[in-house]
């Protein structure tokens, strides 16, 4: 088949010739071997003004498609790499943005992006300064709503102390701060493996109750006894007490990684369940624990003669229990924790026992000088007769000793069920596991460097391996020099 000889017409319009290529292309395509040599050859046949021509409509075409290409791939890293936001101009618009949210929607919506930020209504979310999780306002405010509701409901028919145990209380508003009253504020001061946490969890049975488990669990494996350490200690105290969460970015970043900071604060750590983005955000927490009537604490690492600062500010009004337990029993309990052996602190019996006479000798001051918001109570006598101490410490406390702390003593004094740091303990024998779980000869070296506190605190030491396996290692004690 003869092929048509391209006629160069070196004055016609350009867009004459590219027909004119085309047509010569599609006439050649069954050739295609031939094709660059005659590509060429048309090419160089072409004018100067047409060779520029073609050369800028090239570089045009060049031009498109490399924005396109950028254009497609900016938007898959944007589509993957950053998050579309809404913006709602108005409050209004709020349902919308938070219920009826769906592809259709979106196209009636302003839309943004930006590189790392995330930006939402400002009607339904604000960055709160220093906040840890950019927590939303209206989440926050739908939790404090309930939980509000859920004090009101626990708090129906409690009998509050109306005079009685020197505290002129009658409503519930006389307790909440944010509704400008003061909380009733129980202290527990022990050290570790001493029954803190059996005794801190029958006080968090009580209702409508802000548990501030260890508070200085971030201080380490340390005793505060005094200076420099007891200064930080106490502010950090007293900053919890009054709900005060804005200074303790170190606390809640450390429980961001150690759950059980908050996990034993049973309404509270319901919440974080729930809402995991606001739980460790200060002004959440703070807005939170405003709510509650009652807080208790309870500290293993401050010694009870740096704690009576604590004491002697009366417009907290706290109540201090000082928990004591044996030696032998402490040191027992605690050879089962991998965080102790570390710490001299924690593992030498001189140390132990060293503060239990320290503790002795301040206890002794401060019963006479406080002899109202003071006491002293042994874990031995409390576990043995759970009960009538409890009911005691209540009394000491302010609480109502509620049916749900007789419900939690029920199932937590009678059977051993969980670990070393269950709550859940036949508590007759619990205290007393030393007197077989240790060797005489490590019971012997405890005796040597403690006998002092043992006899100030009313234990008795054992003579030999049987004698200790047998005897009753609890006397009498007076807390007086």
């Amino acid at each position: 088949m003869s092929r048509p000889v391209l006629q160069r017409s070196f004055h016609s319009k350009p867009d004459v010739d590219i027909v004119r290529v085309v047509e010569y292309w599609e006439d050649t395509s069954n050739d295609l071997h031939t094709v660059p040599r005659r590509i060429c050859m048309l090419i160089q046949g072409i004018r100067m003004s047409k060779r520029l021509s073609f050369y800028g409509l090239v570089g045009l075409a060049s031009l498109c498609i490399f924005f396109l290409a950028f254009n497609q791939r900016y938007s898959s890293y944007l589509e993957h790499r950053l998050q579309p936001v809404l913006s709602v101009s108005n409050y209004s618009e709020v349902g919308i943005a938070l219920n009826r949210v769906t592809p259709n929607t979106l196209l009636w919506t302003d839309v943004e992006i930006r590189p790392r930020i995330v930006k939402i209504q400002e009607s339904v979310t604000t960055y709160i300064k220093g906040s840890n999780n950019n927590a939303t306002v209206i989440e926050i405010q739908e939790v404090l709503d309930q939980q509000r509701r859920v004090i009101e409901r626990e708090m129906q028919n409690y009998e509050y102390p109306n005079g009685k145990y020197d505290l002129n209380i009658s409503d519930l508003n006389d307790l909440v701060m944010e509704k400008g009253g003061t909380p009733m504020r129980s202290i527990i001061l022990t050290s570790w493996r001493s029954g803190s946490t059996f005794l801190g969890d029958v006080i968090n049975a009580h209702p409508a109750n802000f548990y501030h488990y260890e508070p200085l669990l971030d201080f380490g494996i340390v005793q505060i006894r005094g200076p420099p350490l007891a200064e930080e200690a106490l502010q950090n105290i007293e900053s919890l007490l009054n709900c005060n969460f804005h200074n303790l970015d170190r606390y809640l970043e450390y429980g961001k990684t150690h759950p059980w900071v908050f996990n034993h604060n049973t309404h509270l750590w319901r919440q974080c369940q729930v809402h995991k983005k606001i739980c460790w955000d200060s002004h959440f927490v703070s807005k939170f624990c405003q709510l509650f009537p009652f807080q208790s604490m309870k500290l293993v690492r401050l010694r009870l003669r740096a704690a009576e600062d604590l004491l002697a500010k009366k417009r907290l009004g706290i109540r201090l229990v000082l928990l004591v337990r044996d030696p032998r029993g402490i040191l027992q309990s605690r050879k089962h924790r991998e965080w102790c052996p570390t710490s001299p602190d924690c593992s030498d019996p001189a140390l132990v026992c060293a503060d239990m006479v320290s503790d002795f000798s301040a206890a002794v001051r401060l019963i006479k000088k406080y002899p109202h918001s003071f006491r002293v109570v042994r874990y031995e006598d409390l576990s043995v007769e759970p009960y009538k101490y409890v009911k005691e410490l209540y009394t000491f406390y302010g609480l109502d000793f509620h049916a749900n702390v007789k419900r939690f003593l029920d199932t937590h004094t009678k059977s051993d069920v969980g670990g070393v740091s269950s709550t859940f303990r036949n508590s007759k024998v619990a205290p007393f596991h030393w007197r077989t779980d240790l060797e005489f000869e490590e019971v012997d070296e405890i005796q040597r460097v403690c006998g002092s506190a043992m006899r100030l605190w009313g234990y008795v030491e054992a003579i030999n391996a049987t004698h200790q396996k047998e005897f009753d290692p609890l006397t009498e004690y007076q807390l007086q020099l």
